[in-house]
């Protein structure tokens, strides 16, 4: 057995299953060593930006890390993007990278690159294997970190030699790596949570975050506001919010920094469960980085280390809330907006409502337009919702791939904007290829329009051409019927309501992906 071999054994032996790659020259050992140990999926993408989004949309669905395959500094690199996504939405994943064998590092091939330093930013655990007896030992630590509470991104470094080499010593099999346990909840922050909905719960506010955000947590909030008359609220990025009819209703704090301070300035407590200090995307000028009300207080109960359902269960245990009633959110309407109407965000989002089916995953990467559908679809059937965690453009696409194959058997819809989706278009191929059970729905507004938005929202006036330029898709219009077609997806273009009604449906009930491109005014 090679060094190779022996990772891939480690790999399964911990329970990860699938392998995102995008591999090259020093990985070739590698490659053939998923080909000879049974057990590995092996997912293909054809830029490293759809293997490290994919991984981490696995994980959103599975709570289980994947493993990626990445060549050399460079792979890495490409990939970062969307391992800064993964960062913020503590997705645990294992990235393995292959380098030179360590003679030929001397020599300064073309391809060699400081590999730990591009992979610290991103990464929260490092590690260069230095020899194929090494190599289980660090593949099963690099597993140990992944799936840490919360989960990290974790980087073993694999030379090329230590691959090939003949492992010397008997390989331990440990069987599975468990997620870590959560840390005990301190009693301080719970008896202070605890007496301010107690004393002024109409005057205070749950933000939830993180695993708060999973349909068994969101019950107790819901108990809790019915007992206390609290408000309840979703952070505005959430790495898998669970909604929809009959679920507890948690709108989302808006993006944008007037709707955010309105939505906010009614509280005098905020109490956070999962969530962190809100705060605005970006800064503005004249106004503040800090959305909670001056004054308010906030009062952290619950981080990612805890767990999130016993930390809102014990909370209303202590206020006798554990047999409340809550209220389900009722069922959106099922009629789709009338084919004379614009296709709008109020619009899209009333049609989305009405025709997704239950237990649909949505990916939501529609930027400016999808802005409005929080309150829109709250009663379409049951779902699970994922946002891009970390703001990094070309997330929707891939993280659909990983969504997929995480949780096969129900349909996911990836909605996206056209320049969003230009960033990572190859995750169409992987799709096609592994047939997977996604709609993609493109909306096409020939614009980065978000910027046009952020333009004004930064005080810089009004885009001249040469800004304008820079702000638009056009010359020439992006064709995302064609882009589909050349990447294996059929492809409908659609400019009505009754249009996409109907071809979101079709596409529904037909097994394998599927492109729609909504043209927007």
């Amino acid at each position: 057995m090679n060094g190779a071999e022996s990772l891939v054994h480690t790999l399964l032996d911990g329970g990860v299953e699938v392998c995102f790659t995008n591999p090259g020259t020093s990985e070739m050992h590698f490659v053939a060593a998923l080909d000879r140990v049974p057990g590995m999926r092996c997912v293909l993408g054809l830029f490293e930006g759809v293997v490290t989004g994919a991984a981490d949309g696995y994980y959103r669905m599975t709570d289980h890390p994947a493993a990626t395959l990445l060549h050399l500094g460079p792979g890495l690199g490409n990939g970062l993007a969307n391992l800064h996504n993964a960062r913020k939405a503590r997705s645990g994943i294992v990235n393995v990278v292959g380098d030179h064998a360590t003679a030929h590092l001397a020599l300064d091939a073309p391809l060699t690159s400081d590999i730990a330093g591009i992979a610290r930013p991103m990464s929260h655990w490092v590690q260069r294997s230095a020899s194929a007896d090494d190599v289980a030992r660090d593949g099963r630590e690099a597993i140990v970190q992944a799936r840490a509470r919360p989960s990290r991104i974790a980087t073993l470094i694999l030379p090329a030699d230590a691959a090939w080499s003949p492992v010397t010593t008997e390989r331990a099999r440990l069987g599975p790596v468990p997620e870590a346990a959560a840390e005990p909840l301190d009693e301080t922050p719970l008896a202070a949570a605890a007496e301010a909905l107690r004393t002024d719960g109409p005057g205070t506010l749950l933000l939830l975050g993180d695993r708060a955000l999973r349909e068994r947590a969101t019950r107790w909030a819901g108990r809790i506001a019915a007992a206390t008359g609290c408000g309840v609220m979703a952070a505005f990025y959430g790495a898998r919010l669970e909604r929809g009819a009959g679920r507890v209703a948690i709108p989302r704090l808006p993006y944008a920094v007037e709707p955010a301070l309105a939505a906010l300035a009614r509280w005098r407590r905020i109490v956070l469960v999962g969530a962190s200090d809100p705060v605005a995307f970006f800064a503005y000028p004249g106004k503040p980085g800090r959305l909670a009300p001056p004054g308010c207080e906030l009062l952290p109960l619950a981080t990612p280390v805890h767990d999130a359902e016993a930390t809102l269960e014990a909370l209303a245990d202590r206020l006798g809330a554990r047999r409340v009633a809550y209220a389900g959110v009722p069922r959106a309407s099922t009629v789709t907006p009338p084919d004379d109407a614009p296709l709008n965000p109020a619009t899209l989002g009333a049609l989305l409502a009405a025709v997704m089916p239950e237990g649909a995953v949505v990916v939501d990467e529609a930027v400016s337009t999808g802005r409005g559908f929080d309150a829109l679809t709250a009663g379409a059937a049951p779902h699970d919702w994922l946002t891009g965690m970390g703001g990094s453009i070309g997330f929707g696409l891939p993280a659909a791939v990983g969504a997929a194959i995480g949780a096969p058997g129900r349909r996911v819809i990836a909605l996206s904007g056209d320049g969003s989706a230009m960033y990572t278009p190859q995750a169409l191929w992987t799709m096609a290829r592994e047939n997977l059970d996604v709609t993609v729905v493109i909306f096409a507004n020939h614009a980065y329009q978000i910027l046009r938005g952020e333009f004004a929202g930064v005080g810089a006036g009004e885009p001249g051409q040469r800004a304008t330029d820079m702000l638009v898709l056009d010359r020439p219009r992006l064709d995302w019927q064609a882009l589909a077609r050349g990447h294996g997806l059929p492809a409908t273009r659609v400019a009505t309501p009754d249009a996409l009604a109907d071809a979101l449906r079709r596409s529904f009930a037909t097994p394998g992906p599927s492109l729609l491109e909504v043209v927007l005014a």
